[in-house]
């Protein structure tokens, strides 16, 4: 099998920093990854960023159908290419961020598919929270990214790294850390280390929401200004057009002092003080 510096120069292509690129050259953790993601012949995946389609054709001699999302056009035909001898993989040139995970024509209404990928750092959190509002559509995601952002995602409350991906992902996924990924396994080589994190995704969440717009509301709002105490974030907005008194005396119902922060709040205690806010 052919490198990948070896495929890129035989393809004259350069990495593109406006796009993000840096290709994974470590073909161990490619297997490690595509290991991870435990596909079964029966499952349909999806790629984020396939690149060479090194690891595409890994997933695809596993899967029973994979969809290989690519943004550049540049590699288009050299997915073309080197994928032509894999009948289960539908190639196709677009951003991540418009791909809308809905079943093909021909599967089930049901049918959830699986998504692997080393997303691009400059866009990890779009891409996150895109595939978090596709959940229903979604089993799990395997995923390569910047090490801080995965430790945001894995943070407890009380910690510096706890915030808003942490309990908007807690409430609906489990997450694992399952790989740290040096600098020297990509090309070009990063600045940073990455993380390989499995998500799986809950057919509920553990804890009941009444109102998932007001519990994303609140959480985003109780994070926006981290200095401040949960009580002061809250005040600025007009929760169902009641005061901060009443404000006050709901926190103090739950059991939350006014001068707690909100990286001190559990995912229950946030979706209990949503439950209630929206009962007012």
């Amino acid at each position: 099998m052919r490198s990948v510096r070896q495929i890129l120069r035989d393809f004259d292509i350069r990495p593109e920093k406006r796009l993000g690129q840096s290709f994974l050259v470590d073909l161990s953790v490619m297997e490690k990854i595509v290991d991870i993601a435990d596909i079964r012949r029966e499952e349909t995946v999806v790629e984020i960023g396939s690149g060479l389609g090194i690891m595409t054709a890994m997933i695809a001699d596993r899967a029973g159908q994979v969809t290989a999302v690519e943004v550049d056009r540049k590699l288009i035909p050299i997915l073309r290419e080197r994928l032509e001898g894999h009948g289960n993989v539908e190639l196709i040139q677009k951003d991540i961020l418009e791909y809308d995970f809905l079943p093909k024509k021909g599967e089930s209404p049901d049918q959830k598919v699986k998504i692997v990928g080393n997303i691009p750092y400059s866009i990890s959190s779009p891409i996150l929270f895109h595939i978090l509002e596709n959940r229903k559509k979604i089993s799990a995601a395997v995923l390569m990214m910047q090490k801080e952002v995965a430790d945001r995602l894995c943070a407890v409350p009380g910690t510096k790294a706890y915030g808003i991906p942490s309990v908007l992902f807690g409430l609906h996924t489990r997450i694992s850390r399952e790989l740290t990924v040096a600098p020297e396994c990509f090309y070009p080589k990063p600045q940073v280390t990455s993380s390989v994190v499995k998500i799986s995704i809950f057919e509920e969440p553990p804890f009941p929401v009444l109102d998932q717009s007001l519990f994303t509301l609140l959480v985003k709002t109780a994070f926006a200004k981290r200095r401040k105490t949960l009580f002061n974030n809250l005040k600025s907005r007009d929760w169902q057009g009641h005061d901060y008194k009443n404000l006050q005396h709901l926190l103090e119902k739950l059991g939350i002092g006014e001068m707690r922060r909100a990286e001190e709040l559990s995912i229950q205690q946030f979706a209990e003080l949503s439950n209630a806010l929206s009962e007012i």
